[in-house]
């Protein structure tokens, strides 16, 4: 089945960047589009940035567009979001997924296309 685990978040000042990474455990993630979603407190889960399987695609939520980078960690079996001129409204918990099958990245917004999600991480941005 495998495992994701998110790593890099934390408390960052308005304007800043940070970078996450989700690791994966058991599987190899270059054979997966992989995503990243979050969820403040209330809110729902909602789609940050996806990559398909070989780059080819790349998406992001339009609340992110132009402030986020999504990459593959080549060796690393990672990808990682890089995220810049942060706003408080960026505060939330943030999850990576593996997409189930990669056709449907398209629709890359919808939760339940995707079959395994990581714990989260917290990334809280102050103003």
């Amino acid at each position: 089945q495998g495992q994701l685990v998110e790593s890099g978040g934390g408390l960052v000042q308005g304007g800043g960047s940070l970078r996450l990474s989700c690791a994966a455990s058991g599987f190899t993630l270059d054979n997966y589009a992989i995503a990243w979603f979050r969820q403040a407190p209330g809110k729902e889960r909602e789609g940050v940035s996806v990559i398909s399987y070989n780059g080819a695609y790349i998406f992001h939520g339009d609340s992110v567009t132009g402030r986020t980078t999504i990459v593959r960690g080549g060796g690393r079996n990672t990808v990682d979001l890089l995220m810049n001129n942060l706003k408080p409204e960026d505060t939330a918990i943030y999850y990576c997924a593996r997409m189930r099958d990669g056709r449907w990245i398209k629709h890359w917004t919808r939760r339940d296309k995707y079959d395994l999600w990581g714990q989260g991480t917290q990334v809280t941005v102050a103003s």
